[in-house]
């Protein structure tokens, strides 16, 4: 047994059958030693084939005296040696027996080698075989794993004696058999029951995964499929987009990942693709649906391949056509109409396979007595009504409708029936007889789109066989497996499932699981196109520069990579030079990391811990343009009270010693190493340039001066005092680094922590002043009274510790643009003061952007996310600080949203605002117009306020305002109401009122039109008013719904009419007849529904799912 390896199989409710049984107590009077039977009894079927068993019983007497851990007899199955490992004692417990299998000679075998088995062990008495205790289980036996069994075999206690209904003890005259009933099963994909650890999906299967980034496995499936559909990736990488950029070119960022998928050895993530779309990482955590991100991204892309080498593709692909029609059975008369097809949506339900939709799907409806059809010039006529297939394209999709909506529960729900599908299928008897049939119109099975999970969540996969010969393979997100026949048909059928595999105990009732794992959509290739449809990518498929580009950041990634693989080798090293020190607006030498104040500009280097300080030092010194002579470093530490000041020079006796041993010497506990570097102008003495550390009266110290004129310090270096020397003394030094005369008085301070500044005393030795090396000495002229006058009238700070306490009140704050999308707005950072009013926040603000202060509104950001959170209103009394520090946790940036507005801010906050969709001949023709009023109003000065800014097509036509709910009008409002009426953040649509309503007769009818997807309550769109005129035919009705949504033939050819109910969504009514007239419905709350694929994004779903959108 391997020591490392996991024998602690605890005996546990069962998981997928890889964890032990439950006891099986049994009351029949089954013996062990019938075998085979016994077996079949115990031991489920395990759905796989079964390359041998046998079984071994193994004898063992003297129970007691038995060593802690034994093994069996060793004996063959499957061409490879077990044998019984037992610890009669436990393992690892004293309570219960362990009894495992284990695999004889793991060091021998192959590399890489494994067996998958299923497997029990059976505890029995060898005077009774039908007294014993068994468990089963199965296993993937490897190198790695090479026994596998149960801890918690049974209770040692109940052993030597009757227990739970047996008449006779296990373990009798001390002793028992233990038997091993072993299956080894053949293991087609080379993948069963595998842990996965290491896998390399690359190295197994030729392919690579896509990453899911919360809820993308939707998009990974698909992309999967159209990858693998070579044909679409030779027509996506005709797309030029050579001066494009990925996070903005949709036709790029595709290429990008398919290139990826044929050249990375890892899985490939898809963020900078979603980017492109225009989505944030909010539409990575929400699923969506399959077939309309399908449509979605196809179009956009058909879009993009127009005047190209692409041209068509898209079409020549997946296009089909389909003919409706309705033909007279007593009169020569027939009305029809032809129309593309991307895909095909097929019934499940009531449907036992393929086939039964497809019949469902063509079958005639026949139109009589009161449902007689209407024929031009005919009169009413007996009629046949339906859909029959033109032909067919050469990628097929086929959308199984396992989501639809129950009436009785009013919820859509999915459909787990099973339904079969065939890997060859032949659809020519569901052709048109005028159909061209010159070729065959064999199928071939290329593709299945899985869905695990119910209505509110799961999970999504794909199976695909890439090669016309090929094996099938499951693309899961960032793993590819192989799969066998069963695992893409049977496995994926739905229904119940009579076969799983759980204990007798458990299955019982003869009640069969459903089956929540079942296809969603279909990808079948014409056999006669699929040499062409699958034929391998050539280098000269691919767009040069898109292979040159990303090998150069493949090289730039692998650089960063083994950067940060040999970080541990490099020691962080910043050092403060007099430079850096003259600068520095703040406490200490620098700030090197506190985001609340400014950062300091200090040098950083990438030191290998190994350098010699000597070879650090010279490098330095011809970093920084001094002779190495002239220079010495001093280890800056962190003290007790929070500062971070020099303490310990690196003098050149440590020249051979490496960083690493400097750093832990001087500096361990920091996780970087900081430096100040100290230049020496002459040397001392005509010969050493430093003094020594040990055992002088000299203390290094940093100078500051505080210039209450321009409000700023000033680093004047650093200064060598005596430690019994007085403070007093230093003043002629301090006058002469500013060039005052040598007599000017001066007061000087320490800067001893931020909020302890001290004034110094003359008199006193800097010994007696508690002066240390790397202390700072700050000093500022005596003022007069005239000066002193002078600071107070300006509003300056005339002190050092005044102006030390307004530096802790310093605050750098983060201002970004709030919309990214409008005009292109700075990012800047400015620093202000923690008391700062919003007004004052304001002022500063608009002199950075040059406007209004008071056209300027802030924002809070999320303090994890980063988003947008709550608006600040002017009125608040808040300091800046308390607006932070609500929105932000300790030493975060600090970080506010701007908008510059049209108004003032004083306006904005009271008034009402609204933002109203003007809807112009088509409801493609949207304009923007925002109204502000005084919240006293009424609809009416809405109205009005909306024709200042516009001129009707009519003079004298009347305009409507009403509210969108769920893409439905919710409320249409009178001219009187007061604007108070309408709720907070609403969907306002305004429009000139059609002259056609203004001027319809008696005895038409205006009704509202609605866009959906699919299923009625899947709206989305722009609702309005539309009149169904008296006696029109439907042909006649198409053409003012097509002029009033300003569509194209061809997108309108893409759009189903029907007749909605507008409360209980049933199946909605299709309208396919020409001559049929919507005036003779018996309209009542009924909807006119636009069934198409949104492409718009903006409008969401009913219950929160958002619809997919992809920019243009």
């Amino acid at each position: 047994m391997d020591e490392n390896m996991d024998i602690s199989g605890e005996s546990a409710t069962p998981v997928d059958g890889d964890r032990p049984m439950s006891d099986v107590e049994e009351t029949t009077t089954l013996a062990v030693t019938d075998y085979d039977a016994f077996a079949s009894k115990i031991m489920p079927d395990p759905g796989y084939e079964i390359e041998d068993f046998q079984h071994h019983t193994w004898h063992i007497s003297n129970w007691r005296g038995l060593e802690k851990r034994i093994t069996g007899p060793e004996f063959e199955t499957g061409g490879w040696k077990w044998r019984i490992l037992l610890f009669p004692q436990g393992n690892n417990n004293t309570d219960t027996v362990s009894i495992y299998l284990d695999f004889a000679d793991p060091k021998g075998a192959p590399a890489g080698w494994h067996s998958c088995v299923q497997f029990a062990l059976v505890l029995w008495n060898p005077h009774e075989p039908t007294q014993y205790i068994s468990h089963n289980a199965h296993h993937r036996f490897t190198a790695e794993e090479s026994d596998w069994g149960f801890t918690r075999f049974f209770d040692l206690r109940k052993l030597f004696s009757p227990s739970e209904n047996r008449t006779r003890p296990l373990i009798e005259n001390d002793s028992c058999n233990i038997t091993a009933f072993v299956r080894v099963l053949k293991d087609p994909t080379g993948v069963l029951w595998h842990n996965f650890i290491n896998y390399d999906s690359k190295k197994e299967t030729g392919y690579v995964g896509l990453k899911n980034q919360g809820a993308t496995c939707y998009m990974n499936s698909l992309l999967q499929s159209l990858y693998c559909t070579t044909y679409f990736r030779k027509a996506v990488y005709q797309i030029p987009t050579e001066d494009d950029e990925p996070s903005k070119s949709i036709s790029l960022a595709l290429q990008r990942v398919f290139y990826q998928l044929q050249t990375s050895d890892t899985p490939v993530g898809t963020t900078e693709l979603t980017r492109s779309f225009g989505w944030d990482s909010l539409d990575s955590f929400m699923q969506h649906d399959v077939q309309e991100f399908n449509r979605v991204l196809q179009d956009n892309l058909e879009g993009k391949m127009k005047n190209t080498n692409a041209d068509g593709a898209i079409t020549r692909l997946f296009v089909g056509k389909m003919k409706s029609y309705v033909k007279c059975v007593n009169v020569d008369y027939e009305s029809s109409r032809v129309e593309d097809y991307y895909d095909i949506q097929l019934n499940v339900k009531g449907c036992k396979n393929l086939d039964d939709s497809f019949m469902e799907y063509i079958q005639e409806e026949t139109l009589e007595g009161e449902n007689k059809y209407q024929a031009e010039g005919y009169g009413l006529q007996d009629a046949k009504k339906g859909v029959i297939f033109e032909n067919f394209p050469p990628v097929l999709h086929l959308q199984l409708k396992r989501f639809e909506y129950d009436m009785q529960r009013d919820t859509t729900v999915k459909i787990n029936d099973r339904y079969e599908f065939p890997m060859e299928i032949d659809l020519e008897r569901y052709l048109s007889p005028e159909a061209d049939k010159a070729k065959p119109y064999k199928y071939l099975l290329h593709g299945v789109l899985v869905h695990s999970g119910d209505l509110h969540g799961g999970h999504y996969f794909a199976l695909l066989k890439p090669e016309k010969n090929g094996k099938w393979l499951k693309f899961d997100d960032d793993r590819i497996t192989p799969v066998t026949d069963k695992e893409v048909l049977e496995d994926n059928f739905g229904g119940e499932d009579s076969n799983v595999r759980l204990s007798p105990a458990i299955r019982t009732g003869g009640r069969n699981l459903k089956r929540f794992t079942n296809a969603y959509m279909l990808v079948y290739i014409r056999e006669c196109d699929i040499d062409d449809i699958l034929s391998p990518v050539q280098p000269q498929d691919i767009p040069e520069h898109l292979q040159r580009r990303l090998d150069e950041e493949r090289a730039l990634y692998e650089q960063r990579k083994k950067e940060a693989e040999e970080r541990h080798l490099y020691l962080s090293t910043k050092i403060v030079t007099p430079d850096t020190f003259s600068r520095h607006q703040g406490f200490d030498l620098a700030n090197f990391d506190d985001r609340q104040y400014p950062i300091s500009e200090v040098p950083q280097f990438k030191v290998l811990k190994s350098e010699t300080y000597g070879n650090f030092k010279h490098m330095a010194a011809k970093q920084f343009g001094y002779p190495a002579e002239q220079i010495r470093f001093w280890v800056l530490v962190n003290r007790q009270n929070k500062t971070v000041r020099p303490d310990t020079p690196i003098t050149d006796n440590f020249l051979a010693m490496t960083m690493e041993e400097i750093h832990t010497k001087m500096a361990a506990r920091q996780n970087e190493l900081k430096l100040f570097l100290e230049v020496a102008d002459k040397p001392i003495n005509g010969k050493t340039w430093f003094p020594q550390p040990e055992g002088n009266s000299h203390i290094m110290v940093f100078l500051k001066y505080f210039n209450p004129d321009t409000q700023s310090l000033e680093g004047l270096g650093y200064l060598y005092i005596q430690k019994f020397g007085k403070v007093g003394e230093i003043i002629p030094i301090l006058c002469e680094k500013k060039e005052f005369p040598s007599h000017t008085p001066l007061k000087i301070y320490e800067e001893i922590k931020p909020n302890m500044i001290e004034e110094m005393k003359p008199k006193l030795t800097f010994q007696q002043s508690e002066i240390q090396d790397g202390d700072i000495i700050c000093f500022q002229k005596a003022l007069t009274d005239k000066e002193i006058h002078e600071h107070n009238t300006a509003g300056r700070i005339r002190e050092i510790p005044a102006f030390y306490e307004s530096l802790s009140m310093r605050i750098v704050v983060q201002f970004k643009p709030k919309y990214k999308d409008r005009e292109q707005k700075p990012e800047f950072e400015l620093v202000l003061n923690k008391k700062h009013t919003y007004d004052d926040v304001s002022k500063r603000v608009a002199a950075h952007l040059s406007t209004d202060p008071l056209k300027l509104r802030f924002t809070t950001a999320h303090p994890t996310t980063g988003h947008t959170k709550n608006v600040i209103k002017r009125s608040t009394n808040q300091t800046l600080q308390e607006i932070l520090q609500t929105s932000y946790p300790p030493n975060s940036a600090n970080l506010l949203y701007y908008e510059m507005l049209d108004i003032s801010i004083v306006e904005l906050e009271t008034k009402k605002f609204f933002k109203v969709f003007w809807l112009g001949k088509t409801i493609k023709e949207e304009e923007v117009i925002d109204v502000r009023l005084p919240k006293t109003a009424i609809i009416n000065e809405i109205l009005e306020a909306i024709l200042q800014k516009l001129s009707l097509s009519v003079p004298t036509s009347r305009i409507r305002l009403y509210e969108v709910l769920h893409c439905k009008i919710h409320k249409e409002y009178d001219y009187n109401d007061p604007i108070d009426k309408i709720q907070e953040q609403p969907t306002l649509y305004a429009e000139e009122i059609p002259q056609e309503e203004l001027e319809k007769s008696s005895n038409e009818k205006v009704v509202q039109v609605y866009h959906f997807t699919k299923e009625p309550i899947r709206s989305h769109g722009v609702p309005f008013r539309f009149v169904i005129k008296a006696d029109e035919p439907f042909s006649a009705t198409k053409l003012r719904l097509q002029s009033r949504l300003g569509m194209n033939e061809k997108d309108f050819s893409k759009v189903k009419v029907a007749i909605v109910q507008a409360l209980s969504y049933a199946k909605p009514q299709y309208i396919e007849d020409d001559n049929f007239v919507l005036s003779d419905h018996k309209w009542t709350d009924d909807l006119l529904g636009l069934d198409h694929v949104d492409k718009t994004g903006r409008a969401g779903r009913v219950g929160g799912e958002k619809a997919i959108y992809i920019r243009g």
